[in-house]
C-alpha cells in the first residue's frame, strides 16, 4: 500500500493506524517533506507526486493499492498557496497517470471533500452523492477538489479494472485538526455574518482514519468499496450553537462575506481563510450520509456535535463560560415568543 501526504498530521496518523491491519504487508508513505512525526515501521520515500517519479516509486514497490491523502486546503509550513494547488492538481494527474500505467494497482482511494458541492443560498437543504451543485466553486479547494475528482472519474473509466473510492469528507475536526475552519473556531471572538446562522456538519478525524482504512481493503460481505460517498458525523450545529459551545461571542457584521474576508478576519490572524470557507459560514452546508452506512458499510463514532465537543475541549475555554454565553441567547430567544415567554425546554446545547 501507497500513501500520499505524510508528512501531516492525518497522514501520519493513518499511515500509523494501517501498519496494524494484518492484511498489510507493507505500507510505503510518499511525500515531498519528511514528517516531522513518527510514521511506525512504514517505508519512508520522499517523493514529489507533481514530478514523474512517482511513477518509478509504484513500480519498484509493486503498490496493489493506492491511499491518496494528498488533497488539502492548506499549505505545509512555509508553503503558499500555489504550491497547494499544484499537489492536488497536477499532483493528482501524475499520481494518476502513474496508476493507470501501474500493472499492480487495483485499489484507489481518494480523500476529497463535500466543498465540491460549493455554499449558495439556492442549495438544496441537503446534498446526495449525485446533486450537482447550484454554483460549481470558482476558487480555492474548493475548485480544486472539483478538478481532482474529474480526473478521478477520467482513470476510472480508463482503468474499469482499478476499485476507486472517492471519500467527500464534511469539514474534519478533533484535538489535532489543522484547517482553515479550525483556525477560524481558535479565535478569541467569532466574526459572522449579519442574517445568517448556517448549518453545518462536522466529521471526527478519528473517524477520517477508520472510513479511510475500511475503503482501502477489499470490501466486506454486503459493502462496496467503490464509488463516492459522503462521509459526516450525524445532526447538524448552527454557526451560533457552535459558538455558544466555545464559549465565544460573536460580531455579527453588516458586510457581503466576500468583502470581509480580506478585513476582519485576515485582521486577526487567519490568513488562509479563503472565500469558499465565508460562504460556507454564511449558507452552510449538509450531506446525506445513507450510501455511507447502507454501501460503504461505515457508521461514524463520533456524532457533529460529540465531534465538536471534542475539538472545543482541545481548545480550552473561551472568554465567556459557555452556560453564560446560553443564558444570554436563550433571554433573547424569549423575547422574541408570543408574551414574551420562555424558550423550549430542549437546550441547543
Amino acid at each position: 500500500m501507497l500513501v500520499t501526504g505524510v508528512a501531516r498530521q492525518l497522514g501520519g496518523r493513518f499511515v500509523r493506524r494501517i501498519q496494524r491491519d494484518p492484511q498489510v504487508d507493507r505500507v510505503i508513505a510518499v511525500d515531498a517533506v519528511p514528517p516531522e512525526h513518527h510514521i511506525g515501521g512504514a517505508d519512508f520515500v520522499q517523493a514529489d507526486i507533481r514530478q514523474p517519479t512517482i511513477a518509478r516509486v509504484l513500480a519498484e514497490y509493486s503498490v496493489d493499492t493506492v491511499v491518496h491523502m494528498d488533497v488539502t486546503g492548506t499549505a505545509l509550513g512555509s508553503g503558499s498557496r500555489t504550491t497547494v494547488k499544484e499537489t492536488n492538481v497536477i499532483g493528482t494527474m501524475q499520481l494518476l497517470g502513474a496508476c493507470q500505467k501501474s500493472p499492480t494497482v487495483k485499489r484507489l482511494v481518494v480523500k476529497s471533500s463535500t466543498n465540491v458541492y460549493g455554499s449558495a443560498p439556492r442549495d438544496p437543504a441537503v446534498f446526495t452523492e449525485t446533486t450537482s451543485p447550484k454554483s460549481l466553486p470558482s476558487g480555492g479547494f474548493a475548485k480544486d477538489t472539483v478538478e481532482v475528482e474529474g480526473y478521478v472519474r477520467g482513470f476510472a473509466r480508463r482503468r474499469p479494472d482499478v476499485a476507486v473510492c472517492v471519500l467527500r469528507f464534511a469539514n474534519i475536526l478533533g484535538p489535532s485538526a489543522d484547517s482553515p475552519l479550525a483556525s477560524y473556531f481558535s479565535l478569541p471572538v467569532l466574526p459572522t455574518v449579519f442574517g445568517y446562522d448556517p448549518r453545518l456538519q462536522f466529521v471526527h478525524e478519528g473517524d477520517v482514519i477508520e472510513v479511510l482504512r475500511l475503503a482501502s481493503h477489499e470490501p466486506q460481505r454486503g459493502t462496496l468499496n467503490s464509488g463516492t460517498f459522503n462521509i459526516a458525523g450525524d445532526g447538524v450545529l448552527l454557526l451560533s450553537q457552535c459558538a455558544r459551545r466555545l464559549g465565544r461571542p460573536t460580531v455579527p457584521l453588516l458586510l457581503p462575506a466576500l468583502s470581509w474576508a480580506g478585513t476582519a478576519v485576515r485582521t486577526l490572524g487567519v490568513t488562509d481563510f479563503s472565500p469558499e470557507q465565508l460562504r460556507l459560514l454564511t449558507h452552510g452546508r449538509v450531506v446525506a450520509t445513507v450510501q455511507m452506512r447502507e454501501t460503504l458499510g461505515y457508521q461514524p463514532k463520533y456524532t457533529t456535535a460529540e465531534t465538536f465537543a471534542d475539538f472545543a475541549h482541545s481548545r480550552g475555554p473561551g472568554l465567556l463560560p459557555p452556560e453564560a454565553v446560553a443564558g444570554v441567547v436563550d433571554r433573547i430567544a424569549a423575547l422574541s415568543l408570543p408574551g414574551g415567554g420562555h424558550p423550549p425546554t430542549q437546550s441547543a446545547n
